[in-house]
């Protein structure tokens, strides 16, 4: 090849700023009107980037910040818009693309209009507003359906085993974006709900356009969503993306780190609450044990322990009561029997035949019989009862006790109630039914 060959040869950058050149001098490309739907949109800090599109045809957009402040609606994805501006060349990868100046709406994209159509649709049917799934707390096995290559799972694992490495992750691969992404996810459903030992599952993918994020807006998605009958976490796009699959599912999660913190709890933070719980169990249990002591110390400080013979003191002066009053009615007895009897002495001297003084003598006989006999009847049922009174009195003293050979043992004035408050060569005072003992501990045994 000559060196004049050589020389027809353009360098890319050559060649890209030649046709900066056309696009900068070409008059009809310095103001363009365009119509076209939105796509790739994500609002940024300060300048917009994003694509304009039709049913056959994409374009770049770019629109700086000093115009974006103009706008007074916010874009969204899907949204058909009118803009004016130039169109440029954007020199280090040789695209074209058109530089916004004003921008104002006009209606929506297809896709969003499906989108709208098919949520005011399950709206009616009630699948949004339907139950919710709790999800577990501490969960053992979670189902993940999502792209086995993308960087969901890849926080998702980073995620769980940092805060609960014991659980049991299962991924379900699943294509998350195209024409076959729909029919994958509602499959990876099935083989979900077949297995049936999962606590959790987890279902989405990272960002994209509304047309990347699609699948999640499919009818048969939603419905495969609403049949499983487990707890789903959905995290489908960023957290300004709110898809259909979102809507269906028992939870949203903004990210896929997120998905993962909502379906796992923090172990150390586990941990840490079970100690405080057994710390306030412990400390529970000390202040019912202090209470039941001092409950405890106030009974054996009271009056029955200290002076037992106080127990039976008003039983003695009820029987001193109940003798008086028996005493008192054998004297009422014996006094009407006495009066009987003189009256019928005096009925007897006014009847003068002898025949009707002895009839009338075996009648007081017999009278005086039945009368000795209820006197006697009288006096031994009120001995019984007295004796029985004497009885559950004796059975109620602490001295009958004693009286049986039991005794009991106090020190400097006090009850000994345990060997371990004595010690060899202590002075003791054994106290028995009839009387005291003076003592010295030899040495102590305890029983085991």
């Amino acid at each position: 090849m000559s060196v004049d060959d050589g020389e027809k040869y353009l360098t890319v950058t050559a060649l890209t700023r030649y046709l900066h050149r056309k696009f900068t001098v070409d008059p009809y490309l310095q103001r363009v009107f365009l119509t076209g739907e939105i796509s790739n949109f994500r609002l940024r800090p300060r300048h917009q980037y994003f694509s304009l599109k039709d049913d056959n045809a994409k374009i770049g957009a770019v629109m700086f910040q000093s115009n974006f402040s103009k706008v007074k609606f916010r874009p969204e994805e899907g949204m058909k818009v009118l803009v004016v501006g130039r169109i440029d060349l954007y020199q280090p990868n040789g695209t074209y693309q058109i530089n916004i100046e004003r921008m104002e709406p006009d209606g929506v994209g297809a896709l969003y209009q499906a989108y709208e159509q098919l949520k005011k649709k399950l709206t009616q049917e009630g699948l949004f507003s339907a139950p919710k799934l709790p999800i577990p707390r501490f969960p053992k096995k979670i189902a993940v359906i999502t792209s086995p290559s993308g960087a969901v799972i890849r926080d998702i694992i980073t995620t769980v085993r940092r805060r609960y490495p014991i659980v049991e992750l299962v991924l379900f691969p699943a294509v998350v974006q195209g024409d076959q992404a729909a029919d994958s996810l509602v499959g990876r459903l099935k083989e979900v709900a077949a297995h049936g030992d999962f606590d959790t599952v987890i279902i989405g993918r990272g960002g994209g356009s509304i047309e990347d994020l699609w699948p999640f807006n499919e009818e048969k998605v939603a419905r495969a969503l609403a049949a499983l009958d487990l707890p789903v976490i959905s995290s489908v796009g960023h957290e300004t993306d709110t898809t259909i699959a979102d809507l269906v599912a028992d939870l949203r999660a903004p990210t896929p780190t997120a998905a993962a913190e909502l379906a796992t709890p923090v172990r150390a933070d586990e941990i840490l609450k079970l100690k405080q719980q057994r710390l306030r169990l412990v400390q529970a249990m000390k202040t019912i044990i202090r209470q039941n002591e001092n409950r405890a110390a106030k009974r054996m400080d009271s009056y029955i322990f200290r002076s037992p013979g106080r127990l039976y003191e008003g039983y003695l002066q009820k029987l001193d009561f109940l003798n008086s009053q028996q005493n008192a009615a054998f004297r009422q007895i014996i006094a009407g029997a006495q009066r009987s009897q003189l009256q019928a002495v005096s009925s007897l001297k006014l009847v003068a035949p002898t025949t009707r003084v002895q009839a009338a003598k075996t009648r007081i006989g017999s009278v005086t019989r039945q009368l000795d006999q209820s006197m006697d009847q009288y006096m031994l049922d009120h001995k019984n009862r007295f004796k029985q009174a004497v009885n559950q009195l004796n059975a109620l003293s602490p001295l009958a006790v004693m009286g049986r050979g039991f005794s009991y043992v106090s020190q400097e004035g006090k009850i000994v109630k345990s060997i371990h408050s004595l010690h060899a060569e202590d002075q003791i005072t054994i106290h028995l039914a009839d009387g005291s003992a003076q003592a010295q501990v030899i040495t102590t045994k305890e029983e085991k």
